[in-house]
């Protein structure tokens, strides 16, 4: 099948390169106009690049060597050995061409690992079964090149003498690149580190600190969504969290979590919903503004029951905890399957997966939510990233009760993410859990309680109120305020004040404040 590949000055409305021709997924895309972004867009020069290969603004521009040829079979090739994996295209793509176009490939390079490939994912991805004979007796290749991408126990497929080693499966499939930064992550074994600093302290001081650690977790998931809820609703929450990891993740567990969430059902419909949803503005008339449209509800059974086989095979498979609590928490909230509490639910998620996987120490919350309300315009910008893209090839309308309605097939692109730079972001905030919260939290407690009882060895004094004298020297720079010193601590001798204020002075010595 030959490609008719007129130049474009534009393509997605970015500008290409001078003196290029599109290439691999790029120039698929525009042949058979697929509806799905292509996130960084190839082209190929007419002259010789050094180094083979330049980035340009968001695109990927290679020498002139590359010229793939004008075939279908050649751009699909080319991408398959010169670019990053797209499912969401690869589907479409399959879609859109007719059977023949993948068995003439095929049958060109039968035993070819691009070809084998090819193949496979056409039969994964559609469904069909291509009038192919099963593959000749070659040593079986994988799927995924495990130097490129993070893998899952390999499943093989005689027809196709390829070993299936996805993250996921066809109604929901994450993509890992192995990455630089991944790879640091992983190699700093943090949940070994996180054990050793447990291991190291009293359980006593351990279990306070999971406590606060705990709360914090919990008044900042709520804080991310711009909500200051009363104590005892974060304690609830809190509750809830503390489970995470004791039951499998099933759709009736994502239920009940979320009836734990919303504790008055009135106006919220527990459970996976039956309409529309959408996070954005209103204009004038409180008609929706969407930057961002969940799946169809239609779709939600099946994406989500996607979504946890997907987590139960990268559980199965010992992939690492957090590249897991990356696919299945993000996955969740951009599937967004709730009526209201996906954000809180999405981050109650990453606990779970941690803690099923025991990379957290038992009886211990990571304070992620508190590392994502500091890190917020990371956050976002990671959520808008992954997101963002997908907007112009949904289509909708607004409803008479002002929600939205979408009228296209959207499934698949809510089944098929590329999580890497999700995971490099979630990772940091793991990180700085571990290696700055956990120690810091322990260290303060610690001071705390020496800070404690040398006060009360000075002067006698009820515990709460030996509390709150040290807080309120910590919170004055190291001195009592004049307005404290005339009310709570009235009694005391200008001597004793001195003394009480040294010791908690020496006691904070050199402990930084969070940061």
């Amino acid at each position: 099948m030959r490609l008719e590949l007129a130049h474009s000055p534009h393509f997605q409305e970015s500008a290409v390169p001078d003196e290029t021709r599109l290439a691999g997924w790029t120039a698929l895309v525009k042949e058979f106009s697929i509806e799905a972004p292509v996130r960084q867009p190839s082209c190929v020069s007419e002259k010789h690049i050094k180094g083979s290969q330049r980035e340009e603004r968001n695109w990927q521009v290679f020498d002139k060597r590359y010229w793939p040829g004008d075939s279908f079979a050649d751009h699909l090739t080319f991408a398959f050995r010169h670019e990053t994996l797209d499912l969401l295209i690869l589907k479409r793509i399959f879609d859109a061409v007719p059977d023949d176009a993948v068995e003439e490939l095929v049958r060109a390079a039968p035993t070819g690992v691009p070809a084998r490939r090819i193949w496979y994912f056409y039969e994964l991805l559609t469904g069909k079964t291509l009038d192919l004979p099963d593959a000749q007796s070659v040593a079986a290749i994988d799927l995924l090149d495990p130097a490129a991408y993070f893998t899952s126990k390999p499943r093989l497929s005689k027809r196709h003498r390829v070993r299936d080693n996805l993250l996921g499966t066809v109604r929901f499939c994450p993509l890992i690149r192995r990455t630089k930064a991944l790879e640091e992550f992983i190699g700093r074994e943090l949940d070994q580190t996180a054990r050793e600093t447990v291991g190291r302290t009293g359980a006593h001081l351990v279990a306070r600190a999971a406590s606060f650690m705990l709360l914090a977790d919990s008044r900042a998931s709520f804080e991310i969504e711009g909500e200051r809820p009363p104590r005892s609703r974060l304690e609830r929450w809190g509750r809830a969290i503390m489970q995470a990891g004791r039951n499998k993740l099933t759709v009736e567990e994502i239920v009940r979590l979320h009836q734990i969430l919303i504790e008055d059902t009135r106006f919220i419909q527990p459970g996976l919903r039956r309409e529309g949803v959408f996070l954005g503005e209103r204009d004038h008339n409180y008609d929706p503004l969407p930057e961002f449209i969940g799946a169809r509800p239609e779709d939600l059974p099946d994406l989500v029951g996607g979504l946890i086989d997907a987590n139960d095979r990268m559980s199965e498979a010992g992939i690492d905890p957090v590249l897991q609590s990356t696919a299945t928490a993000f996955g969740f909230v951009y599937v967004h399957p709730l009526q209201d509490g996906n954000g809180r639910l999405h981050r109650c998620l990453i606990h779970h997966v941690l803690a099923e996987r025991k990379f957290t120490p038992p009886g211990m919350v990571f304070p992620v939510s508190s590392v994502m309300l500091d890190r917020i315009d990371s956050y976002r910008t990671t959520l808008q990233a992954d997101t963002g893209p997908l907007m112009p090839f949904i289509e909708w309308r607004p409803t008479p009760d002002r929600n939205v309605e979408v009228l296209n097939d959207t499934a698949d692109l809510y089944r098929y993410f590329d999580y890497t730079s999700t995971a490099e972001f979630l990772y940091g905030c793991v990180r700085h859990t571990v290696e700055h919260d956990l120690p810091r939290e322990i260290e303060y407690l610690r001071r705390h309680d020496e800070a404690l009882r040398r006060v009360m060895d000075t002067v006698e004094m009820p515990d709460r109120l030996a509390e709150n004298l040290i807080m309120f020297v910590r919170q004055n720079g190291g001195s009592l305020s004049k307005k404290r010193r005339q009310s709570e601590f009235e009694a005391l001798t200008d001597v004793e004040v001195a003394q009480l204020e040294a010791i908690v002075r020496e006691a904070f010595d050199g402990f930084a404040e969070a940061s």
